[in-house]
């Protein structure tokens, strides 16, 4: 049973402010576990979604392990760019989660991969059969899954390794130097445990970026960045682009409001570049910038 406490920062329905708070988990998922009794406003069983919080109300949220499951296949339409005998490389949504957990038993993109490809079953571990790498739910982009053990040990030696490149592309707000080195140990954060921070004594994080265009009009001042994570930690660019200033637009846990609509995260993993276990040269994969945020560059340019 995970635990985790919140301390209201404004005035909002209970099932919005722990939403709002922990994005690992969507609204209908909290809307469940406050249902279902395992959400606690101070000291109190509270059964309502609805229910009105305020600022100091103290939130304790119980979340169950994930049920066991028989990893039933689910065909959901994949967008494959490259498979092979030992690995499937996906262009993975906005808005799908890798693998199951607290409030996604279903629907998972692992869920999708076994349907594609049944052996997967128990490749890499239990949770997480064939998985090397992971996306958040709202970070679109290139995703690799290994299809047998022995890929899935080579592929996982690369990202122990750091020797995989991979390129993000991203939104942030405001205008900073052209390019630079964001260096800053991250954790989660003392504060709120449910978000990552920079943390002295957190784990070390590296990020390098370059600016590939800025734009300034009436939505305000923000740059497209190319980003490329030489560590892999929970959250890393989000909190790194936050730390420094220029927070990814449309982030709801690390950023701020603006007046440019954007539907999500503007967070894409553009290219990954990594070893495969029947070609002797490194191989890059590619991912298109999706419509959606295709959409919000020709708002701004527009402007």
């Amino acid at each position: 049973m995970r635990v985790e406490h919140l301390v209201v920062e404004a005035a909002d329905r209970l099932d919005r402010a722990i939403a709002a708070r922990m994005p690992d988990l969507t609204r209908s998922a909290v809307q469940r576990l406050i249902e279902g009794g395992q959400v606690w406003v101070n000291g109190v069983p509270v059964r309502r979604p609805a229910h009105r919080v305020r600022p100091g109300d103290r939130i304790t949220v119980h979340i169950p392990p994930p049920e066991p499951t028989e990893w039933v296949p689910e065909p959901i339409p994949l967008d494959i760019l490259y498979e092979d005998e030992d690995v499937l490389v996906i262009h993975k949504p906005a808005g799908m989660v890798v693998h199951p957990g607290a409030g996604h038993a279903r629907g998972t993109l692992i869920h999708a991969v076994l349907a594609h490809c049944p052996d997967l079953r128990g490749i890499g571990g239990v949770l997480r059969p064939g998985l090397v790498h992971r996306l958040d739910k709202e970070t679109s982009g290139v995703l690799v899954v290994a299809k047998n053990e022995r890929a899935y040990r080579f592929l996982q030696a690369q990202f122990k390794a750091r020797t995989v490149r991979k390129v993000y592309e991203a939104l942030v707000v405001g205008h900073p130097p052209p390019e630079g080195l964001i260096e800053a140990p991250i954790a989660r954060d003392p504060r709120y445990r449910q978000r990552m921070a920079v943390v002295p004594t957190g784990r070390p994080a590296r990020t390098r970026y370059r600016v590939l265009q800025t734009y300034e009009g009436r939505w305000g001042r923000y740059a497209r960045l190319e980003v490329y994570p030489e560590t892999g930690r929970t959250h890393q660019i989000r909190v790194h682009l936050a730390y420094v200033g220029h927070p990814v637009v449309g982030d709801p846990v690390y950023g701020r409001r603006t007046p440019l609509p954007c539907p999500r995260l503007f967070l894409h993993a553009r290219s990954l570049t990594v070893r495969l276990p029947s070609r002797p040269d490194p191989v890059t994969f590619e991912a298109p910038l999706p419509p959606d945020l295709q959409e919000v560059l020709h708002r701004l340019e527009a402007a």
